[in-house]
């Protein structure tokens, strides 16, 4: 299944994980916020999440960071670059 499959499907859950200030500015609907520096001492909430997990951010360049952390932890992850993208395929 394709990375956009799986967020028109809503198969996962989107986490964004820009500042709190920029996700408040514009966010995908239904996306959880966790920014990119609390990751580590999130990890066993994330673990909880419905997988798999699409991470967002402004660009792709904190949410990439963020999946191959996540990934070496054993989490179900992907890489969905800006939430603007990530919004636009939810939204088709």
């Amino acid at each position: 299944m394709t990375l956009e499959n799986i967020i028109k499907e809503k198969k996962g859950t989107i986490v964004d994980v820009r500042s709190h200030e920029e996700f408040m500015g514009g966010h995908v609907a239904g996306s959880i916020n966790i920014p990119l520096q609390t990751i580590p001492e999130r990890v066993e909430e994330l673990k909880d999440l419905h997988s798999p997990l699409i991470l967002c951010c402004a660009s792709g360049n904190r949410s990439g960071q963020a999946q191959h952390y996540l990934s070496q932890q054993g989490l179900d992850c992907y890489n969905g670059g800006s939430w603007l993208d990530v919004n636009y395929y939810q939204s088709k």
